[in-house]
This record gives structure tokens, sequence and C-alpha cells, in this order.
């Protein structure tokens, strides 16, 4: 058991039998009543925000994540096939489960699957990936290399902002966090 005096960001808690993970948290002490922690909780299953009052010193259940590195094989429909790369066993995803992650995968790129008691929460991307870009607007004679941005979509059908000097079939990294380019391979 955890109390509200261990919160920390990215701990997970069983809430209500759901696994939430700490966005954030802070303690107050108002001048007249008891203490609490006013929080804000992320469902590890539906990615669903929750905010959430707790009285201070109250125990909870820490929820344990297990994590394994699978490799992504192939898109079927709207299920997403991966294997793990320990026992070779296969197993899929949707697309709801993986939201807006699914726009990174490329097949054989190696990802860390996150389970809690066997059951399949979702994954983790790796930070950058290299992906080649294959259509986007030419940069126009005149245009400087730091100023302005174009679209470009990538070959996973992401869509994200490039550099005027990006062109198509370029190799370009991409930050998985924040949707940005980095830099030309």
């Amino acid at each position: 058991m955890i109390s509200t005096a261990d919160f920390r960001n990215g701990l997970t808690i069983q809430l209500d039998g759901e696994v939430y993970a700490i966005v954030e948290f802070q303690h107050v002490k108002p001048g007249k009543g008891g203490a609490f922690v006013r929080t804000r909780l992320r469902s590890l299953r539906t990615g669903a925000a929750l905010e959430k009052t707790f009285r201070a010193g109250e125990r909870m259940e820490p929820a344990y994540l297990e994590r394994r590195t699978i490799q992504f094989l192939y898109r079927a429909g709207d299920d997403y096939v991966f294997m793990d790369t320990e026992t070779y066993d296969q197993s899929s995803l949707g697309a709801d489960q993986l939201g807006d992650k699914a726009e990174y995968l490329k097949e054989g790129i190696e990802v860390s699957i996150v389970s809690h008691d066997g059951r399949l929460l979702g994954i983790d991307l790796p930070d950058t990936v290299e992906l080649r870009v294959t259509q986007t607007d030419p940069g126009l004679r005149g245009d400087t290399a730091s100023g302005g941005s174009k679209p470009a979509t990538l070959e996973t059908g992401a869509v994200v902002q490039v550099p005027l000097f990006v062109n198509q079939g370029d190799l370009i990294r991409v930050d998985t966090r924040s949707h940005q380019y980095l830099e030309r391979v």
C-alpha cells in the first residue's frame, strides 16, 4: 500500500478496478480543516483524464506494470499485429488502443508493450523514429532554410511540419512525443 505522501508524477495506482498514472499532484494545506492532495490522473486503458482529491495520508494499492519488447509485424484492417521478441508469440491491438501512436508504426520497429495482470494496456514508442517522406510540396526558389515550414506525409501516413528544404524521398527523424520534425538523416 502506498500513501498520498508517496505520490510523484508517473506513479501508477489502482483505483476502482482501473489503472491510472499520476500526471500531476499538489499537496494543499488549507488554514481550516485537514490537508488534502489534489491530483490529475490518466487512465492507462482509455487515456481519459480524471481529477480526484485524496485526504492526506489516504492509502491505496499500487499498480505494477510489466513492460516487454515486442516487434510490429503488420496491419490487418483496424488491428495491429505484434510479435514478442523472446517467445515469438503474436498478439494484436486495435487502433482504438493505440491512438495516435499508430501513426509511427513501421514494419519491423521494436516497441515496448505495457500490461497489467496479463491485460494489455498499450505500447510505448521509442522517443524518435526515422521515416521516409512520401509526399510534400517542393520548396520554392528563394525560400530560406530557417524560415517557414510545409506539411509532409510520411511512409506511415503521419503528417508533420518540415522545413522548406526537405524533399520527397528524404529520410527524416521525428519525435514521437511532440510529433515534430527533428532532423534530416
